[in-house]
């Protein structure tokens, strides 16, 4: 016999929080809000916002939103490598340790704890590197006050992961929402036409993004009833807006070893 028992189950929620322990790692988080002597700069809950947005372009079917999501996926993984053979180094630096002295964690007496409303599975992995950087941080800090490496080695390490994480929060402010959608290229009408001018300066979309059959493992399928105008300068979802700080810029940032 049918079972016509239906069950009015609402949708699932889970509470994730992010625990930082260092300034440095802080203000990737943060950014940075532009100010009379010095730029705006984006940070991690940005790139999250701009994600959000890339998310809803593919949903629309715009191949130019699908191909960023795959130039941010493989900028994940290459930043993912480049932070690991920092790690790498600096194991070879703790290795000169004397034996009879061992050294614990240094951890922050009081850490920063953010709760994260996230939406895109990139923008999680763009956490892990974050959380990653943040432990980078903590030994580079613990090197430096144990004599084994000097000031200006410091802050070259610091720098030098900062940036990975800078290059990759600057590539999805690249991104602009076409407006096209696989329909429009196939007919060649206005529309295409006006992306292809948008994103001239990236040369031709490659042909298998173009037709779908090359994706990010990330992307979201198209949604046929999504025909809702991105904004370019939308912050909804993602970060609580209480949380969600720095503009957009390209200038040069500051080192991260000056506090």
């Amino acid at each position: 016999m049918a079972d016509n028992f239906q069950l009015n189950l609402g949708s699932l929620r889970s509470s994730v929080n992010l625990t930082l322990h260092t300034h440095h790692a802080s203000r990737l988080w943060f950014g940075r809000q532009r100010t009379e002597g010095k730029p705006g700069m984006i940070g991690l809950s940005g790139f999250a916002n701009i994600l959000n947005r890339i998310k809803r372009g593919c949903e629309q079917d715009d191949p130019y939103s699908d191909w960023f999501l795959i130039l941010i996926e493989e900028k994940i993984e290459a930043s993912e490598q480049e932070m690991k053979d920092i790690d790498a180094r600096l194991d070879q630096v703790m290795a000169s340790l004397p034996p009879m002295l061992s050294i614990g964690q240094n951890l922050s007496v009081q850490p920063v704890t953010l709760p994260l409303f996230l939406s895109t599975p990139l923008a999680f992995k763009a956490v892990f590197l974050l959380t990653a950087y943040d432990e980078l941080v903590r030994r580079i800090l613990l090197a430096s006050h144990v004599g084994l490496i000097d000031n200006n080695a410091k802050g070259q390490w610091l720098d030098e992961g900062a940036a990975i994480l800078r290059r990759l929060f600057g590539l999805s402010q690249r991104w602009k929402f076409s407006g096209a959608s696989r329909d429009d290229f196939a007919a060649k009408n206005a529309r295409s036409e006006q992306a292809r001018e948008m994103y001239a300066s990236f040369g031709e979309i490659p042909q298998d993004i173009l037709e779908g059959t090359r994706k990010s493992s990330f992307a979201p399928s198209p949604s046929a009833t999504s025909t809702a105008t991105i904004d370019d300068d939308d912050h909804e979802d993602g970060f609580e807006e209480t949380i969600t700080l720095g503009l957009p810029h390209q200038d040069t940032p500051d080192p991260e070893s000056a506090e």
